[in-house]
């Protein structure tokens, strides 16, 4: 197989995993590479995500690293051997490429949990929210890229939302509710929004209102999302030039437990709704 000029975050998750599984077991790239009679380059490769490499070589190079959790290198075979071509794809060039790495993301995760405290999360803004969202952007969008931004975030949405099976939750600071990007019409309709999405089985809603006590992490939008075993979960940090994803299992669960924090110091489903009904009759 040729190698990738640009891997997804998730294919470079499968390089990190096996570099991690190398050295935890002390062995050098030359000695990797010898199980398959390459040269350590191509090690290298597969460990930055450039070189795919098969599920069966993938179970070599664990075995190799006497690697024993069985639930973790079946989850890793299972990535290495994916093939198909998401639907972000669909958007590379007209989108940066956080946005994509983004979108993969949220495909694959087996639950998710978010804080934010600007805005909505992406994938429950409206169209015309959204829109009012980017056209804020510096420099401006030219408009085909600000429509390409607005209609991969309704794919999310629509992904995430209306078809989602797997367990969302969204702490929301009031900030972003009160916000009004797009004015009042636009607010009220992205509050009505959320409130729909509510009633949805999968999804949970709490607000972190004004009077909430402070919060490690209380300025920063947050993503955990679970990965189909638990040390291949990942966070994401919006950061100005982009999404940044972590997966060290201590940064992990650091931020697992900040997002734990602020769902303790939110307000209940219910309360929340309420709250955002009033909010939305505000405006």
């Amino acid at each position: 197989m040729p190698p990738r000029t640009t891997p997804t975050v998730r294919q470079e998750r499968v390089g990190i995993e096996l570099r991690k599984m190398r050295d935890s077991a002390s062995r050098t790239t030359a000695q990797a590479a010898a199980l398959f009679g390459l040269d350590r380059t191509k090690i290298t490769q597969i460990e930055k995500g450039y070189y795919p490499v098969t599920p069966d070589r993938v179970r070599a190079l664990a075995a190799e690293y006497e690697e024993s959790d069985a639930d973790y290198i079946d989850a890793l075979a299972r990535m290495a051997g994916e093939r198909h071509r998401g639907w972000w794809e669909e958007y590379r060039g007209s989108v940066p490429a956080g946005f994509l790495d983004t979108s993969e993301l949220e495909f694959f995760a087996q639950g998710m949990m978010t804080y934010q405290i600007c805005h909505p999360p992406g994938a429950m803004q409206t169209e015309e929210y959204s829109r009012a969202v980017f056209q804020e952007a510096y420099p401006p969008l030219r408009p085909r890229l600000l429509e390409s931004r607005v209609e991969n975030r309704l794919r999310r949405s629509e992904i995430l939302m209306e078809q989602g099976v797997h367990p969302y939750t969204a702490v929301v600071h009031e900030a972003a509710l009160r916000m009004r990007f797009g004015g009042p019409e636009v607010s009220r309709r992205q509050l009505e929004k959320i409130l729909e999405f509510t009633q949805l089985p999968h999804v949970t809603v709490h607000v972190v209102t004004f009077e909430a006590d402070g919060f490690k992490g209380a300025g920063q939008a947050i993503v955990h999302a679970k990965g189909p075993v638990p040390r291949l979960d990942t966070v994401q940090l919006d950061a100005v030039g982009g999404p940044v994803f972590l997966h060290e299992r201590n940064q992990v669960d650091n931020y697992r437990k900040i997002i734990d924090r602020m769902i303790e110091r939110s307000l209940s489903p219910k309360h929340s709704r309420d709250l955002i009904n009033r909010i939305k009759k505000g405006i």
